[in-house]
């Protein structure tokens, strides 16, 4: 089930059985709002968010997603020859928009030589059901996974950050996509404020629950410019943020009682460094993998070792 070199189910082992050659995937920034930004549920968008925080130097929305893709390929292609690609609609909400607009959009995507499949960024309450049914379409022929930004399982927590939708709302939208056979995933913050250790490990069964095939993982961390950095000037006392080694310890726990079926595409974020406030660990993505990996092995664990099942 899992790498030989790691400890739990990896995305990338997940790809390699699915295709016969390496897949790369290629943020898109396409231009898209979120509904808690335009005033549809909200103003201000999430407390955490800058988008300037991840996405990378090629995407650009005044470039065409052709030229993105391009570009990215034309970087990827220099350290692997022979692959195929993944367009990633990564920047905020990428189904809001009107079907037909969406449909143009993913089909450029798509015509774009050795881009095989798509990877969509989104929100739970924005997708109908007549767009799942045209994913569903495309999933026939071209890799299509759907990923949804989730955060928290608790409500509470959701309204604290902004999100403007609900965990129920969330779990409705995960199971309308796998129903239909199209590969969904779903992203979480650990250590959002006001959630506490307990919390976070108690909401490890309700993912179970989930119909997912990925999972990604981030610390929370403190961004300029955003309105959690003002909100932590003022009640710093609602955060908790992790040292490299109270973050391994809770991932450890939280992978331990995950449903080994799930693959965990990301532990960590990586934010840039001039944006970011706090925690700065200094660690690249394979750095923290490699030292997680390590510390499974010493406490002679894996992913799902206290998984109890349905």
């Amino acid at each position: 089930m899992f790498n030989k070199n790691k400890c739990f189910k990896d995305y990338t082992s997940v790809l390699n059985d699915l295709f016969p050659q390496r897949v790369q995937k290629i943020s898109i920034n396409a231009g898209f709002t979120c509904p808690n930004r335009d005033g549809r549920k909200g103003v201000g968008g999430c407390t955490y968010c800058n988008n300037d925080s991840f996405s990378p130097e090629y995407c650009h929305p005044i470039k065409s997603i052709t030229e993105q893709l391009i570009e990215g390929i034309g970087f990827f292609k220099a350290k692997y020859s022979s692959q195929s690609y993944i367009a990633y609609f990564q920047s905020y909400t990428n189904t809001y928009a009107d079907i037909e607009q969406l449909k143009l959009i993913y089909n450029e995507a798509l015509s774009v030589p050795g881009v095989i499949g798509l990877v969509i960024g989104t929100r739970p309450d924005c997708v109908s059901d007549a767009l799942l049914d045209y994913f569903s379409k495309l999933a026939r022929r071209n890799y299509v996974m759907i990923e949804y930004g989730v955060e928290s399982v608790y409500d509470n927590t959701l309204e604290l950050i902004n999100r403007g939708h609900t965990f129920s709302e969330a779990q409705t939208a995960i199971e309308n996509t796998a129903k239909r056979g199209i590969y969904v995933g779903a992203h979480f913050i650990l250590g959002l404020p006001k959630e506490n250790q307990k919390m976070i490990l108690d909401a490890v069964p309700l993912i179970n629950n989930l119909p997912l095939d990925t999972l990604k993982l981030h610390q929370l961390q403190l961004i300029k410019g955003t309105i959690m950095a003002d909100q932590y000037s003022v009640e710093p006392e609602m955060f908790q943020f992790f040292d490299i080694d109270d973050y391994i310890e809770l991932l450890m726990n939280f992978v331990e009682r995950l449903n080994p079926n799930i693959a965990i595409e990301r532990f960590i974020s990586q934010s840039n460094k001039d944006l970011l406030m706090m925690p700065e660990w200094k660690l690249k993505n394979f750095e923290f993998v490699d030292l997680f990996n390590k510390r499974m092995r010493e406490r002679d664990s894996y992913h799902g070792k206290l998984f109890i099942g349905k």
